[in-house]
């Protein structure tokens, strides 16, 4: 029976630390693997051949269930536990049932006007965690919520208007903090209005302070938290507040100081290093009570080299960590923002669509790796670009009366015969670079032809992003030729390392989580999901709270 991990105290959590760390040893190949380079490198030969034989014929809808650690009986034994140890090494993410949670947490519905702009996503999250920020707020009698990394403000409004706190909006663009002031006078004048129409009991309609600055240090943060304590309290209700570029002293109120009020830091999806600033802010001021973080895009976050210590990295973060010396690497921490959760919600088209995409770029390095060398020397970012491509490809492919399950079928179909057509020419629209116009001869094998002409146009497409001339002796057929049988592998070696990324994850919220453990007894800490993860998938939130004692 499999054991059970928990993180209820300091060495459960580096216990179960551990446990990820020598799970995670022997699939490094996986962990540092670049997609791109699937061709190149021969990345399927690394893996347990008796895996992928098993996996290159199993139907699309079951390889978007492995990263949800879902097992086969007729799969090899030891790859049905590589996905079960995967699954069970991971942090839940079923939404925790907050009213059970967080007695007294009111999840009050947002009415039209705080939720006008809000996606489905963000009305979700804004309406779950305003909940627990209040709630927390109240049990440390906090007097001032700060929302870091704030956005737009949607959620320091809700935490004005709706639950009642004074707020103070930070953001690093100037942009964000003009968008939130806007919206905050319109709400407040819909609410004033209405008020004055039913001449109900006036309140006070608190109106979030927005600051401007970059947060790139805990001594900056704890600077602005400085300033916000000392402003007179009526200064609250002043529509805008002075920016600051970057606060010069480090000074936090010491514990004689005159000023008896308290701090909430919240940070819905602060990124990257931001949101362990707030950690450290919180354990170095003492006016700042309580800290609620739910993380984002870990691909950001600074990490220390072998060997170096360097206290303002964002991992490792636990002292236990950093005398290991383990270190997880910016393609470890790509693959940490996989979400089991929305691969499981992926239909078969779109599956299809994301293994031929990856398929595509792969063998669009080759082209590079063949012809283009020195460009390789360089960063490429054409992921997004080769996306949209593809959009406009199936529409031209539903114009020529393929239609949809067509297209998602030829996702097996490969063709080495068919003739292509190029017609370069000029156009004016796209700043003269050349815009090439493919037909595909029609014959039985249209639909693989097909394919083969989006590759190629990807290729082209790829190129002029990149700001490169197609050379006359780029041969693509051979590249297709090269890489076609092989193509149906990418969609299970992407799936399989993709599993690793919820433990990739629970590793770097678990250094969090015993950052804050390692402090000693005198703080409240808890990992919990509280956003539905299909919806969310960063739904975790670190909560942490300091006992008066």
């Amino acid at each position: 029976m499999a054991r059970e991990y928990k993180c209820n105290t300091a060495n459960e959590t580096l216990e179960w630390i551990n446990a990820i760390i020598n799970f995670i040893k022997p699939y490094k190949f996986f962990i540092e693997a670049h997609v791109v380079n699937f061709f190149k490198d021969r990345q399927w030969e690394v893996v347990d051949e008796d895996w992928m034989d098993c996996l290159r014929n199993e139907n699309v809808e079951n390889l978007l269930l492995i990263p949800s650690g879902v097992v086969h009986k007729h799969w090899p034994e030891s790859l049905n536990k590589f996905l079960l140890t995967s699954r069970h090494l991971s942090l839940t993410r079923v939404q925790a049932d907050l009213q059970k949670v967080f007695a007294g947490c009111k999840m009050t519905e947002l009415d039209k006007v705080l939720a006008q702009g809000m996606n489905a996503k963000k009305k979700h999250e804004i309406e779950a965690l305003a909940g627990v920020i209040s709630l927390v707020a109240q049990g440390v009698e906090a007097d001032t919520i700060v929302d870091v990394g704030a956005g737009q403000g949607y959620l320091s409004q809700v935490l004005s208007f709706q639950h009642q706190h004074s707020v103070y909006a930070i953001d690093a663009s100037s942009h964000h903090g003009r968008v939130t002031d806007a919206r905050a006078e319109r709400i407040r004048k819909h609410y004033a209005a209405n008020i004055r129409k039913s001449r109900s009991k006036e309140r006070d309609l608190r109106i979030p302070q927005t600051v401007t600055c970059r947060v790139l240090s805990a001594n900056i943060l704890k600077n602005l938290s400085d300033s916000i304590l000392k402003k007179d309290n009526n200064s609250l209700n002043r529509p805008r507040e002075s920016i600051v570029e970057e606060p010069q002293t480090a000074s936090c109120p010491s514990s004689g100081s005159s000023c008896n009020s308290t701090l909430v830091l919240a940070g819905l999806h602060a990124c990257g290093d931001l949101s362990v600033t707030m950690l450290r802010t919180f354990l170095e001021c003492e006016e700042v009570k309580a800290v609620v973080s739910i993380g984002c895009c870990y691909n950001l976050i600074s990490e220390e080299d072998h060997g170096v210590v360097d206290h303002h990295c964002g991992f490792p973060l636990s002292r236990d960590l950093k005398c290991s010396d383990f270190r997880l690497g910016k393609n470890a921490r790509d693959l940490a923002c996989q979400s089991a959760e929305r691969w499981r919600s992926l239909g078969k088209a779109a599956g299809v669509n994301n293994f031929e995409l990856h398929a595509f770029r792969a063998a669009f390095q080759m082209v590079l790796f063949q012809y283009y060398p020195e460009t390789l020397m360089s960063s490429l970012a054409i992921g997004r670009q080769g996306k949209a491509l593809r959009r406009q490809q199936q529409w031209k492919v539903l114009e020529s009366s393929l239609n949809a399950e067509e297209l998602a079928d030829s996702s097996t179909c490969y063709n080495k015969g068919s003739r292509l057509h190029i017609d370069c020419s000029k156009s004016d629209q796209d700043k003269g670079s050349v815009v090439h116009k493919i037909s595909v001869d029609k014959d039985e094998n249209s639909i693989q032809g097909n394919r083969f002409a989006l590759f190629i146009e990807y290729c082209q497409y790829g190129l002029r992003r990149l700001g490169l001339s197609q050379l006359q002796d780029v041969e693509l057929q051979k590249i297709w030729e090269k890489t076609q049988p092989f193509m149906e592998l990418i969609g299970p070696f992407w799936s399989l390392r993709a599993a690793l990324g919820p433990v990739l994850e629970t590793l770097l919220l678990l250094d969090r989580l015993l950052y804050l453990q390692e402090q000693g007894s005198a703080l409240e800490v808890m990992l919990i999901p509280i956003f539905d993860p299909v919806l969310s998938p960063r739904n975790v939130a670190l909560i942490a709270q300091k006992i008066s004692g």
